[in-house]
């Protein structure tokens, strides 16, 4: 398993193409960048506390491949028992780092097709699944950072992607050969992708015949020739390059330094290839997918939650109305959301089930409903914390304007709190507020692992309302015969 500096060290011999705000960055230099050097550190923490025997069991697990021990975020899950240390691994990262730390996507997408392409072999004797296994000892032996890559530019949502007018708008196969074949499109809003050492390509959506094309899922060095990475902004990005202070998270920064992935055609070898044209199990793998990263939400987002609880309350007190009532009552609502997001993950693995590959897999109604969740209760913990912080956090003056000679010691004197704690601490913790529940924060909750009406699509599918009238209806005394006759009405309407 790698340390943090080891994974940072192998992330220099990469040749890859990252632009940042129009400027190509020199290869060897891209983690330095200011832009990147805080994700990258988020993700190295997921390397070192591996090696830390306090958080051993979460961290590390035996491979079901290799017998090795292996970093957590490279396994396969063989258990409930995996699928609950998961939810809590993330807890524990986000409460040290208060962001985003960007492994999860690759994991979700490696577990994934781990059970798909077993039953696609199945069913159509491809070979796809002993090449996956492959590719994860590889994986594991190496300890890689692999980027799930599944959100495609997508174009004119009311069109499929063979009906679009440019159909790189998708990313689709433009050539096969003997050798392997030949990818061309884009990913967007790739999650660490920069930091990453290689990616996993997925389709967006469940594809029909006339798409066979867009079916493609396989796996690509990060620094393959013809991929060029296009950072994103996120909010207040500039101040990365300035002090301390007004970046609220300086070491680890906010969210997942996501970018645009261009593939100018790219070649894949076979020995990389797990789908290919297979359309009826492009749908399996897009929910699949979806179902194991929402369960990450209740997570990963509970322990970003307890850093804000912890900003909020740390912000009454150096303000001097710690104790007042009303602020308990609202730190206790900023509990009672958070508990209820990481229950629902909690839930959803505890529900989990074998596949048919033996690899577990979450109840996906459940993790549906979490994620949901989060779209909706971040919001209201963040804006309480907001309401507990005051109106500092958004109007400071700058960490500049703090250590200037000349006009420092009114930014020291008019924006202390309690007069034992110096004002600079005060800022820090007012930074870290504006920082956490800001805009790129509250964004990627609400579409990060889908929109929320992608959850409500599955949680509907997946409630079985039938059975919810059939209860009624029995415990009504309603005849069988009416609800028969219900069913054919509403049916029929429905057409």
């Amino acid at each position: 398993m790698k340390t943090g500096q080891q994974y940072k060290d192998s992330l220099r011999q990469r040749n890859i193409k990252v632009y940042v705000k129009g400027q190509l960055l020199k290869s060897n230099e891209v983690i330095d960048h200011p832009f990147i050097r805080g994700h990258v550190n988020s993700a190295a923490l997921t390397y070192d506390l591996a090696h830390d025997p306090a958080y051993e069991d979460l961290m590390t697990v035996t491979s079901h491949l290799t017998g090795k021990k292996i970093n957590r975020f490279t396994h396969i899950h063989q258990s409930v028992d995996d699928l609950m240390k998961k939810v809590k691994m993330l807890r524990m990262i986000s409460q040290k780092t208060g962001t985003c730390y960007q492994r999860c996507v690759g994991f979700d997408a490696i577990n994934s097709l781990y059970s798909v392409t077993y039953e696609m072999d199945k069913k159509l004797g491809t070979e796809y699944h002993e090449r996956l296994k492959k590719f994860l000892e590889y994986w594991q032996e190496n300890d890689l950072m692999v980027a799930g890559a599944m959100t495609d530019p997508k174009g004119d949502r009311s069109l499929r992607p063979g009906q679009q007018a440019d159909p790189d708008l998708f990313v689709h196969i433009v050539e096969k050969n003997d050798k392997g074949i030949v990818l061309r499109g884009a990913k967007a809003h790739m999650t660490g992708m920069v930091n990453s050492h290689e990616m996993l390509i997925m389709p967006t959506m469940g594809m029909a015949a006339e798409d066979a094309d867009y079916a493609v899922s396989c796996a690509i060095p990060v620094d393959a020739p013809g991929i060029i990475h296009i950072f994103g902004r996120q909010t207040n990005d500039d101040r990365k390059s300035e002090g301390e202070i007004d970046q609220g998270n300086a070491r680890y920064g906010i969210v997942g330094g996501e970018c645009l992935t261009v593939l100018e055609d790219v070649f894949v070898p076979w020995d990389r290839v797990f789908m290919c044209g297979e359309t009826e199990f492009s749908g399996m793998l897009v929910e699949r997918f979806a179902c194991y990263h929402r369960q990450n939400y209740g997570g990963c987002k509970g322990g970003v939650s307890d850093v804000v609880i912890g900003a909020a309350a740390v912000m009454a007190d150096m303000s001097g109305y710690g104790k007042a009532n009303h602020i308990k009552e609202k730190l206790n609502e900023m509990i009672h959301l958070t508990e209820s997001l990481y229950a629902c993950s909690i839930a959803c693995s505890a529900e989990g089930r074998p596949t048919a590959s033996g690899a577990y897999f979450v109840d996906p109604l459940l993790a549906n409903v979490g994620k949901h969740n989060v779209t909706r209760l971040i919001y209201d913990i963040d804006r309480i914390a907001q309401d507990i912080g005051g109106g500092l956090t958004a109007t400071l003056p700058s960490e500049s304007d703090l250590k200037n000679p000349e006009i420092g010691k009114y930014v020291e004197k008019y924006f202390k709190g309690v007069s034992t704690v110096p004002t600079e601490y005060r800022m820090r913790i007012a930074r870290l507020i504006e920082n956490m529940t800001g805009g790129t924060a509250l964004v990627e909750s609400m579409h990060g692992a889908g929109s929320p009406q992608a959850q409500k699509v599955m949680y509907s599918k997946l409630s079985n309302l039938e059975h919810k009238k059939r209860c009624a209806l029995d415990i009504a005394g309603v005849p069988a015969e009416v609800a028969k006759e219900l069913q054919a009405v509403t049916a029929s309407k429905r057409k």
